[in-house]
């Protein structure tokens, strides 16, 4: 477990000096992006292929209109998904991961894999501890 916690803290440090940042850690800013509440859940969606924007919304039918827009604006932005509009009659737009959206697949499945595993733990965790407030 040491060891995992130092190759953590190793890599955390080269990004950082790799970066040449000085203001907030640029790891964590990425990681409150893909870790944010709906992020992680669109790329898995868009894993399996490229989704029109109503595709999106019904495979994720608790996510808004408006939430949807900007998380799937957020992960365009940070290269993740692309927007190809198509010259229809009403125009259609589809989104799609792009390469670095794929390289997020593995490591997400890996997550999911660790919850899981973990969820019967984390909620025994919580019921001790909510029994002791």
């Amino acid at each position: 477990m040491l060891d995992q916690i130092e190759t953590a803290a190793i890599y955390i440090q080269r990004w950082n000096a790799a970066s040449g940042e000085s203001g907030p850690c640029p790891v964590r800013d990425v990681l409150d992006k893909i870790g944010d509440k709906w992020s992680m859940l669109l790329v898995m969606t868009l894993a399996g292929g490229p989704k029109r924007f109503n595709e999106l919304h019904r495979e994720v039918p608790d996510i808004s209109q408006k939430m949807l827009t900007q998380t799937l604006r957020d992960l365009q932005r940070d290269g993740l998904v692309s927007r190809q509009v198509f010259d229809t009659k009403p125009p259609s737009v589809e989104y799609r991961l792009t390469d670095l959206g794929h390289s997020l697949i593995v490591p997400f499945g890996h997550l999911i894999e660790w919850a899981n595993r973990s969820i019967g733990q984390i909620g025994a965790a919580r019921q001790v501890f909510d029994g002791k407030i």
